[in-house]
């Protein structure tokens, strides 16, 4: 099940908020992925023209978490090693950063440094619990909040909202119904139209917009495995990098406690093994 709407309907969700359009890079990647034989040199070249993103793609993929033995010194090497769809899906999250941050904006500084955390726990779960693509977790984490930068813009206020839509003690409210309450709209609806826009896979689409409707989405499905997979890793990746302190300024993890049973059954792990996971997540310097 995807989202479709009308242009009027999407208006009406976005409310004024535009969608910045997508990196050149972007799309000259997408289309060396679609191409029958890509082309390792060209994606190569097409990053290293971007000093940051290349920086962005060594620094990541010479982290502990994807356990090289050497040292990876060139973008050429990292493409060869990695592969054409890792790389892209590396770059695709990385370009988020560039196109939306604004240093205007102090209060981002906690948006940005979060979902960074949260996007190497996705990698380092992804890889531990044994998901086929770790990369596309990394891709998850460091976009499922896209939404959060452009509804601050949009609605001065947006961050109080936030606080008091993460303060919530009712099982039955979510994050998003506070939201749509106040603002008739919310970041992870947001977050879908730039995902969709920018040329994500579909099944990463449904994931962020569905990133705080976890209890529904693992009771009723979406018919595409991965969707409830890669969610139940973002929710753990979340909970391990103390989200609903660092954006939500509250001391318990209420969501966290909704859903908690659920993700674990659909990963496979007792709360004694994913606490032993997330203190050596932590032990990393995640979180």
């Amino acid at each position: 099940m995807t989202i479709e709407l009308t242009d009027e309907q999407i208006r009406s969700v976005l409310q004024g908020i535009n969608v910045p359009a997508q990196p050149q890079i972007m799309v000259d990647l997408q289309m060396e992925q679609m191409a029958p034989e890509p082309d390792l040199r060209a994606i190569a070249r097409l990053i290293s023209q971007d000093p940051g993103l290349s920086g962005a793609l060594l620094k990541t993929v010479n982290s502990p978490f994807y356990g090289l033995a050497n040292r990876v010194a060139s973008i050429q090497q990292a493409v060869n090693l990695l592969g054409c769809n890792t790389v892209i899906n590396l770059i695709n999250a990385q370009s988020i950063r560039g196109e939306l941050t604004d240093a205007a904006i102090v209060t981002l500084n906690r948006f940005w440094d979060t979902a960074q955390d949260v996007a190497m726990a996705c990698l380092t779960l992804a890889k531990r619990i044994g998901y086929a693509s770790p990369d596309e977790a990394y891709t998850l984490g460091l976009f499922h909040n896209c939404g959060i930068p452009l509804m601050l813009q949009r609605f001065p206020g947006y961050m109080a909202v936030l606080e008091e839509a993460y303060a919530s003690t009712n099982a039955e409210t979510r994050v998003i119904d506070i939201e749509n309450r106040v603002l008739n709209t919310n970041h992870a609806v947001v977050g879908f139209f730039v995902a969709r826009s920018w040329k994500l896979p579909q099944h990463l689409c449904d994931v962020i917009a569905n990133h705080h409707n976890a209890r529904t989405l693992f009771r009723d499905g979406l018919g595409d495995g991965r969707v409830e997979t890669l969610l139940a890793i973002l929710k753990m990746a979340e909970h391990i990098c103390a989200c609903h302190q660092l954006l939500g300024d509250q001391p318990d993890d209420h969501e966290w406690a909704v859903v908690a049973e659920q993700v674990l059954e659909h990963v496979g792990l007792s709360e004694y093994d994913f606490e032993c996971m997330r203190d050596s997540i932590r032990e990393l310097g995640i979180g």
